[in-house]
């Protein structure tokens, strides 16, 4: 393939494409369905985009192109445009293809991220500076990955986990993490049930509320729909288990709150809401640091010596 220009198309069989650039990519079963039935129907509207790599053309737009020719039976080759990229490059032009048309979706600028950062080696500034994104962009997709466990992350690599629900286990500490992902399973739960059980367990004020969600996770939930959870630590007073429940309603809002600041927050308000917003983040951010000196004083006194 040495004789292929740069930006020039042509058939190429489709056992020849190379998919190392695959994992930077969530499996989307729905979505090679519909791409099935529209190469079937209309054909290939747009060629792959793939670049060399010792002579094997690895796909760098086009997995579920790829992945849907080969449920039909009478589809042997596809179209493909040639790119010059190195590793860096190609890991941008997954992020900036794919963002032109139908956003990535954040765990999969996340896997991008992570490789820039992690495995090429870049700042996030430069990382930043490659993807035409701020630092700050490069940094909360950098956090949102790392802080899912690493046997999540494996689980959301190759399918077994979606990201819908990796992005409701984020939050978590990484032993919480995986000891919901294993309440879902054994119960069933949907992805709204599993969501709303990381957040009660997020927002759980003593370990025994954190065995009862994951023992009972659809009472807990019934539970919570009329307030915080009722469940009694038997190692506290009637005094000690009020400031608990208290305890666990403010985690609970915390929680929300730090989950929408750090993961979507200032992407999801207009100018309008920005103005009309600042004077409520402003007594947010006065309050918190108040309560936050008071229970450190607190925290002190009830620490033993």
């Amino acid at each position: 393939m040495l004789d292929w220009d740069v930006g020039e198309v042509r058939w190429v069989p489709m056992a020849a494409f190379g998919e190392r650039y695959r994992r930077y990519r969530l499996p989307d079963v729905a979505a090679e369905s519909a791409l099935a039935r529209s190469l079937s129907r209309y054909g290939q509207i747009a060629p792959v985009v793939v670049c060399l790599r010792e002579e094997t053309p690895e796909i760098v737009d086009g997995f579920k192109r790829l992945a849907a020719a080969r449920t039909l039976p009478r589809w042997v080759e596809l179209t493909a445009r040639l790119l010059v990229a190195d590793e860096r490059t190609a890991k941008a032009a997954i992020y900036g293809l794919n963002h032109t048309g139908r956003h990535t979706q954040e765990l999969e600028e996340a896997w991008i991220v992570f490789a820039l950062v992690r495995e090429d080696g870049l700042t996030q500034v430069e990382a930043a500076e490659l993807l035409g994104r701020h630092k700050s962009w490069v940094c909360r997709r950098l956090a949102l990955l790392e802080r899912l466990d690493e046997a999540a992350r494996d689980e959301l690599r190759v399918g077994l986990l979606g990201p819908t629900a990796a992005r409701a286990l984020v939050p978590l500490p990484a032993g919480n993490q995986l000891e919901v992902l294993a309440c879902a399973r054994r119960e069933g739960l949907t992805t709204a049930e599993l969501r709303g059980v990381a957040d009660l367990v997020r927002s759980a004020a003593s370990r025994p509320q954190v065995e009862y969600v994951l023992e009972k996770p659809r009472e807990a939930l019934a539970q919570s729909q009329s307030g915080p959870l009722r469940t009694s630590d038997p190692r506290l007073s009637p005094a000690g288990n009020r400031v608990s429940r208290h305890l666990a309603a403010l985690l609970e809002q915390l929680a929300r709150m730090e989950t929408w600041l750090a993961q979507r927050g200032r992407g999801e308000l207009n100018p309008g809401d920005r103005e009309l917003l600042a004077l409520g983040f402003a007594r947010l951010e006065r309050d918190a640091r108040r309560v936050a000196d008071l229970a450190a004083d607190l925290e002190q006194e009830l620490s033993p010596p």
